[in-house]
């Protein structure tokens, strides 16, 4: 770990430490730490996107004016890549990527790093976020991933990317809303006000009532909230919050698991130990040396 962590250069260092950091600065000090003769061009053909990549839309008129500026100047700043069994995956350049295509350029100027499928993750994350590119859902999407994937907690996740706890808690609850719903929010036609609001209710047909409702009445986020609050509507429960992970409790899980026979599970501060009838709760007891006689 030690000699990949030196290979990635300071910036990757900084960028997955603990520390919230900017994004843009992170870029600025992969590109200046390295030397003209490690930035090669590579075939745009070779590039595909990352593939944890948050984002779904881009924006294609501010495509097509990037692509005219690429045409008159080229581009300025190398793109960020991985390695990877069929060409290169892009870690940061996404938009220089996808403009230098329509510019009608057969090869950009990249870096190459190797990163984990989890750095990926994260990097894409933190980009998209830090530029306010990502419309609210896709924001969720990625956050219940990072969340899930990184056995992190709402609190951890909140620190590491630079958000309040209430933040993260208000984009997950997105999550609960109808298909149709999301769809609204990611065309715009429902704002991440309105969108928060009705993530508080339970029934997803009075969520897609009222998201309708809010289209054709063209109703504010203060108007939308009386509309709620003055109907009698079951609210949904609030997220259950992650556990912290710890990566030796998996450990003692597979130790204990081999010794007694069955799945143990160990977490906030509990050990778990299922057991099928009496029977196998008096040999679980036996193993353990636990003699209900006293003896």
């Amino acid at each position: 770990m030690e000699t990949k962590r030196k290979a990635l250069g300071k910036g990757l260092e900084q960028l997955f430490s603990n520390k919230v950091i900017d994004f843009d600065d992170f870029e600025k000090k992969i590109v200046n730490e390295t030397k003209e003769s490690d930035i090669v061009e590579i075939p745009l053909t070779e590039i595909r996107s990352n593939p944890y990549q948050p984002r779904k839309n881009f924006d294609e008129k501010a495509l097509l004016e990037f692509a005219d500026s690429i045409k008159e100047h080229g581009v300025i700043q190398p793109i960020i890549v991985k390695k990877s069994i069929k060409g290169y995956e892009l870690i940061a350049g996404e938009r220089r990527t996808r403009a230098s295509k329509i510019a009608g350029k057969e090869t950009i100027p990249a870096i190459i790093r190797d990163l984990t499928d989890q750095e990926m993750m994260e990097i894409a994350l933190i980009e998209n976020i830090q530029r306010e590119n990502l419309n609210p859902i896709e924001e969720a999407e990625a956050f219940s991933k990072i969340i899930e994937t990184s056995k992190i907690t709402q609190e951890e996740a909140a620190k590491k990317f630079g958000k309040s706890r209430s933040y993260i808690t208000n984009i997950l609850g997105l999550l609960r809303l109808p298909d149709s719903t999301k769809k609204y929010v990611q065309e715009g036609k429902i704002s991440m006000g309105h969108a928060r609001v009705l993530s508080k209710l339970s029934d997803p047909l009075q969520i897609e009532e009222l998201a309708t409702k809010i289209i054709e009445d063209e109703l504010n986020v203060r108007e939308t909230e009386k509309l709620v609050s003055s109907k009698d509507m079951p609210k949904a429960n609030k997220i259950k919050r992650t556990d912290t992970y710890n990566p030796k409790h998996s450990i003692y899980e597979n130790i204990m698991r081999e010794k007694i026979g069955t799945r143990v599970k160990i977490n906030n501060k509990k050990i778990e130990i299922p057991y099928d009838s009496d029977s196998d709760l008096d040999r679980i007891l036996e193993i353990l040396g636990i003699s209900m006689d006293g003896e």
